[in-house]
């Protein structure tokens, strides 16, 4: 099982966002990776549903923890982060959303040359379509992550 490092928020969470994304989101707090580590959502832009705000961090967090803080080779691309369920937690005065996400991707350099195979043979004669997205499946890596967020200040 791939082991991956949790990302340390120092106290700057929305720094990391602006300079690893280049978008600023009203948050706080931490990564996530606990209730007292959670993702403070501190206020919602009226634009983004909440379900669609935490989803765009929980995905942000997974791109951090498999390809921008690992070498390249150590890389991995076609990350797509799915929720799989949502608790709510109240605890005091303070209200909590649990998720779960199914975080999957493949190898960055597996991911390129299964793009490459396709560009180059989609369409051709003798180029096996379901052969090739079955070596992609096989190639991919499914995790289970849960995502805790602090949402006491926008519900």
């Amino acid at each position: 099982m791939q082991k991956f490092q949790e990302i340390a928020a120092d106290n700057n969470l929305k720094t990391v966002i602006r300079s690893a994304f280049d978008t600023d989101l009203p948050v706080s707090g931490a990564w996530g990776y606990s209730q007292s580590q959670a993702t403070i959502i501190e206020a919602n832009p009226t634009e983004i549903p909440l379900p669609q705000l935490e989803h765009m961090l929980a995905s942000m967090r997974a791109y951090l923890e498999m390809n921008m803080t690992r070498s390249e080779e150590q890389r991995y691309g076609s990350i797509n982060v799915n929720e799989l369920e949502r608790e709510i937690v109240s605890e005091k005065d303070l209200a909590y959303h649990k998720i779960s996400y199914e975080v999957t991707a493949i190898p960055e350099s597996l991911y390129a040359s299964f793009i490459d195979e396709y560009k180059e043979n989609y369409g051709k004669e003798g180029f096996d379509l379901a052969r090739h997205f079955q070596k992609r499946k096989e190639a991919t890596l499914t995790r289970l992550i849960i995502h805790w967020f602090e949402v006491s200040k926008i519900i």
